[in-house]
């Protein structure tokens, strides 16, 4: 794939995951796949642009009251250490990307599920559950190159923890701060590369498609529905990823 129409795509990938309160790390992480050799550039330019995408999101759902500090602050105890740390741990590549893959798949299922069976009732966590669930998470998005969103909504759409715009707007301050670390921590470890011909590029694409997508994240989405895009998506990327390596199938 020429690296010409990369600004094209990531812009419409950034308004999709940008609606459903996520970057769009796991999808970057995939197409720059194709297109890129050095693995450590990949993770490192997925990190940045998750970091524009969110950037927007939080200012947005900050603004309009939906994300409430007293709610999600245990989240971020020892998320934002563990992706620090996750940042400097290497692992294969097809290894990376099966891990990945299988999990999205599983969330999605999960969230799916739940959705169609069941009328919501929302229920609060404990500050100790909340700080080991962010720290879990944390860990996997800093091994993983991703903010940990897409890992983080699924599991508490899944738990019933609140409305699905509320943990939108919670997944984008969690990839936001997860992101950060994990830039910090490749740089620790020597390992972030980057591309600037190309991030430039990239940077205003995902900027534009991430605005559009959180405008209407806070004003035009029926709450069930961004539920059941949440899960589509997520169940999509897995798919995609893991056929992709793990059988070599692209979809």
């Amino acid at each position: 794939m020429p690296t010409e129409y990369l600004p094209f795509i990531f812009f419409f990938i950034a308004l999709f995951y940008s609606s459903v309160g996520f970057g769009g790390g796991s999808s970057y992480l995939a197409i720059l796949s194709l297109v890129l050799t050095d693995f450590y550039e990949i993770r490192s330019t997925a990190l940045i642009l998750n970091i524009c995408v969110v950037t927007i999101g939080t200012f947005l759902f900050i603004r309009n009251g939906v994300l409430k500090l007293r709610m999600v602050w245990p989240f971020f105890v020892l998320s934002i250490p563990l992706a620090y740390l996750g940042a400097q741990v290497i692992l294969p590549q097809r290894v990376f990307f099966l891990i990945l893959g299988s999990a999205l798949i599983l969330a999605g299922v999960f969230m799916l599920l739940r959705i169609i069976k069941s009328k919501i009732d929302f229920r609060e966590f404990s500050n100790s559950k909340k700080i080991f669930l962010g720290g879990g998470i944390g860990l996997l998005s800093g091994i993983s190159g991703i903010g940990g969103g897409i890992f983080l909504s699924p599991v508490l759409n899944l738990l019933r923890w609140a409305d699905p715009r509320v943990i939108a707007s919670l997944a984008s301050v969690f990839i936001l701060v997860n992101s950060v670390a994990g830039l910090v921590g490749l740089n620790i470890a020597g390992t972030f590369h980057i591309n600037y011909d190309l991030i430039f590029k990239l940077i205003i694409a995902v900027i534009l498609g991430g605005s559009l997508g959180s405008y209407l994240s806070n004003k035009k989405f029926n709450l069930k529905f961004l539920g059941v895009l949440t899960a589509i998506l997520v169940f999509y990327v897995g798919l995609k990823l893991t056929l992709n390596y793990g059988f070599g199938i692209k979809i």
